[in-house]
């Protein structure tokens, strides 16, 4: 190492690794662009500028000067600490140790190590550094030049310049543009508006003012700047702004509520800064995963970046801070619902896919939350703080297909809810945890279709050849017919079939339009299927006993009428079932449309014959 004192070489000397081999390094796998060139020479300016406020309390300004054609270099100055000669030397032998690895094993904590490493990330934009410093600890200037090529001169030189440092690049052909005006103008702001020391750009006419005060840092004193700054984050006004602090890093900064939902899957993103310099626009591990409703722009001091300084070091600490910011946003919703229930209500509306997932991982917020998400009911959408003041005891259907099926035979003196859509099973379930006095019960098709009461013992007669005569008819719709009575008397039919045989109908469709690879492996599927049910595996027509057509069906002598009847009740319950025509079906509904319209209208001269198969 270069001792105090000693004389300073001006000879041409070698880097003692290979510098291309190190540029590579950084523009490749450390930092994801060369565009951070700025943001290293800004930092290495702001802690020369900290560093000699403890030495007399002076400086404060950095000013930049973009490469133009007048002239031909860019230039970054600063009146901070400065550098003496045996410094320069320290340096070279940071930036000149015998491996990669050495250079990047730096604390760059360690000022010189923090200074070597912002001067490498340089040669990805420069062919030629030059640095002209002066310290404020005394000593004669000195000046440092570089070269892309892998070798470096120091010398002490006899112009006395200010106190402080100057760094001078002359472009790399492929590199000019980023150290132009216009693209200077855009780093300086991008990663040092909010810096505590002053910024300029120099520009024809006057000069730029970079900084400016941090909205989101002391908010009490300017809370539309705060809002504003969040509009600009999200594209639009945020529903609320939460305060986030963790006092033991330094850490503190603002949540800002989305008034929208996000697209599904997406994660929270933190705009993180450290020292008030931009580490990255999207941090994913500042705050909790479940934290996806608010967007977060956060400052630290105390947090480690990693080598690359464009994201976090996973610590401790960070872990710390992650906790602690995410109870600040819970604590925002808790007191929200007890002092402003009607906005936790429209910030529910908004999140509630999202919340309902938060609730299964969250029991503390569960508790409070859960009461204000809504289910949908055979009564309706409903919330659920309503829903178990109202039915101590609720049933479920698992599928949208059961819902809908059971729905519809589902007395009205009973709840029962839709768990299909995403989560709401998941959530149903967790009710007996959360509200100690409610019970749930899962239904399905088969088991609610148990239930029915069949037709009275005086009409069972009638009731059973009903069944085997509409049987019949429905036989090429490979569909069965039961005979039930239903307390609706205005529901004429029901489709009925239970998740295994609605899959059975998706393979057989599936069927008709592949080829013969893949219908072999679908009818292996249904082999294999059948073999493990007892049951006939057939979807069910359920014909209403107290509907008085199902009543009048029993009478009709004609089989023409009865079956064009029976076929339309069959479309008619697919219809109100939700279910998919098939091209079958809806030949089957516009031919049994027809022929009933002749026969009511008597048109002479038409004979309809009765077949099954139609």
């Amino acid at each position: 190492m270069h001792q105090e004192g000693a004389p300073v070489s001006a000879e041409v000397q070698q880097f003692q690794v290979d510098l291309r081999g190190v540029v590579d390094l950084l523009s490749r796998h450390i930092y994801s662009s060369p565009r951070v060139y700025l943001r290293e020479l800004l930092q290495n300016a702001r802690d020369a500028i900290t560093a000699r406020r403890e030495v007399d309390g002076g400086g404060g300004h950095i000013r930049i000067t973009p490469l133009t054609a007048e002239n031909g270099e860019f230039v970054l100055r600063d009146d901070g600490v400065g550098l003496t000669a045996s410094e320069v030397a320290d340096l070279l032998a940071t930036v000149g140790r015998s491996s990669k690895r050495d250079i990047f094993d730096l604390p760059r904590s360690d000022y010189l190590g923090q200074f070597g490493i912002g001067l490498l990330s340089c040669f990805m934009v420069a062919d030629t550094i030059i640095i002209r410093s002066r310290s404020a600890h005394g000593g004669a200037s000195v000046e440092w030049t570089g070269s892309s090529d892998g070798t470096f001169q120091v010398a002490e030189i006899d112009e006395e310049l200010p106190i402080g440092t100057s760094v001078h690049l002359a472009p790399r052909f492929d590199a000019d543009e980023l150290l132009r005006p216009a693209a200077v103008h855009e780093l300086a702001t991008t990663f040092g508006e909010f810096l505590p020391v002053r910024v300029t750009i120099d520009a024809p006419g006057d000069d730029i003012e970079i900084t400016r005060t941090p909205p989101f840092l002391d908010v009490a004193d300017d809370i539309d700047a705060a809002v504003g700054y969040g509009r600009s984050l999200l594209g639009a006004g945020p529903l609320d702004v939460i305060e986030l602090s963790e006092p033991a890093t330094g850490t503190r900064g603002l949540a800002y509520v989305l008034p929208y939902a996000p697209p599904p899957g997406a994660r929270q993103t933190t705009r993180m800064y450290l020292g008030r310099m931009l580490l990255s626009e999207r941090v994913d591990d500042v705050l909790p995963d479940w934290a996806f409703f608010v967007r977060a722009v956060v400052d630290s001091t105390g947090l480690a970046p990693t080598a690359s300084r464009e994201s976090l070091v996973d610590d401790a600490a960070l872990e710390r801070v992650r906790e602690q910011l995410g109870a600040g946003i819970r604590r925002w919703v808790l007191e929200l619902g007890l002092r402003e229930p009607h906005r936790l209500a429209q910030f529910v509306a908004i999140h509630e896919v999202g919340l309902k997932s938060l609730v299964r991982h969250d029991p503390e917020l569960a508790q409070f939350i859960t009461r204000w998400l809504t289910l949908e009911t055979t009564h309706g959408t409903i919330r659920i703080g309503d829903l178990v003041e109202r039915y101590p005891h609720v049933r479920y259907a698992a599928s949208v297909d059961e819902f809908r099926q059971v729905a519809g035979i589902s007395p009205s003196s009973e709840v029962l809810i839709n768990g299909g859509y995403l989560f709401d099973a998941d959530l149903v379930r967790m009710l007996p945890e959360l509200y100690p006095n409610v019970t749930i019960e899962q239904v399905d098709v088969t088991g609610e279709l148990d239930r029915l009461d069949p037709p009275p013992l005086d009409d069972r007669d009638a009731a059973v050849a009903l069944e085997a005569r509409a049987g019949a008819v429905l036989a090429s719709a490979d569909c069965s017919v039961v005979v039930r009575s239903i307390d609706r008397p205005e529901l004429s039919a029901l489709y009925v079939a239970d998740p295994e045989v609605l899959r059975a109908i998706d393979r057989t469709r599936t069927k008709g339009i592949t080829g013969a690879l893949w219908g072999g492996v679908l009818d292996k599927i249904d082999q294999t299927r059948s073999l493990g049910r007892d049951d006939d595996l057939r979807a069910r027509l359920c014909l209403n006993w107290s509907n008085r057509v199902v009543r009048a069906l029993v009478r009709v002598q004609d089989d023409a009428v009865f079956a064009r009847t029976l076929q339309l009740l069959y479309i008619q319950a697919l219809l109100a079932g939700h279910h998919p025509l098939t091209d079958a079906d809806r030949g089957l509904m516009t031919t049994a449309l027809s022929d009933l319209v002749s026969l009511s209208a008597g048109v002479e001269g038409d004979t309809i014959p009765f077949d099954e198969t139609r």
